[in-house]
């Protein structure tokens, strides 16, 4: 009987967790850029009580045997990086990456991060940033005086698309 209250207790901490992973999903789903995630699951070991092809009598044999399995456990939380649904804005600065790829910034304490939110600003000094503040990686600045701008692929990451 504890091995079956074992057993379904993992069962209920893994649907607990799935859970999780599903109302963050939710949550998420008008963050720009955001990426849903999928819980993954294993089992525990089985426990061989009579193994297949054992003998159940002098003439007879057991053709499945009985193996008890002692529950799941969560291995994983994947990122689910497909392309999102593209939206029309009115900003000019909002760009799109069609297929693979992410836009490189560079955090405050200098390291490199990625993202595929293209909701991108000008801050005071005419450079592209994130909302956060965070500079696009090479960094471009854009003089006050340019008209409307197009942007095509500058490198093999991805295509990078105006949204309008």
């Amino acid at each position: 009987m504890i091995r079956s209250m074992w057993a379904a207790a993992s069962g209920m901490q893994a649907q607990s967790m799935n859970i999780d992973v599903i109302a963050n999903n939710l949550a998420n789903v008008t963050t720009t850029g955001f990426k849903r995630s999928r819980a993954e699951f294993q089992d525990l070991l089985y426990e061989t009580m009579q193994p297949p092809g054992g003998s159940t009598s002098e003439s007879t044999e057991a053709p499945t045997g009985i193996q008890l399995g002692h529950g799941v456990r969560p291995v994983a939380v994947a990122k689910n990086f497909s392309e999102g649904e593209l939206q029309l804005t009115k900003n000019e600065l909002d760009l799109a990456i069609e297929g693979n790829g992410f836009f490189q910034v560079t955090l405050p304490n200098g390291t490199t991060a990625y993202t595929r939110a293209g909701a991108f600003k000008l801050d005071r000094e005419g450079r592209i940033v994130t909302p956060d503040g965070f500079l696009l990686d090479p960094e471009i600045s854009v003089p006050t005086d340019t008209l409307p701008n197009t942007v095509t692929n500058s490198s093999n990451c991805g295509r990078p698309r105006r949204r309008r």
